[in-house]
């Protein structure tokens, strides 16, 4: 069985923490971002825990985690 690629896209978006946890960033963070309220600029800055539904999707992303 050959070895599986890992998607170079979503190796840049996602952190996997050491628990096992997939971390994720907001998107549009850069763009008009200066007419935005403070408390979102802020939330942008913050990595969010990725919801349940889409783990088994990024997992297949990663067949090897982030290595």
């Amino acid at each position: 069985m050959p070895k599986l690629k890992t998607h170079k896209g979503a190796k840049r978006r996602f952190h996997i923490t050491g628990t096992g946890k997939i971390m994720r960033a907001k998107g549009g963070k850069s763009h008009l971002r200066r007419k935005k309220p403070k408390r979102v600029r802020r939330m942008y800055a913050e990595m969010h825990l990725l919801s349940p539904s889409d783990r088994r999707k990024v997992q297949k992303l990663l067949p090897y985690g982030l290595s």
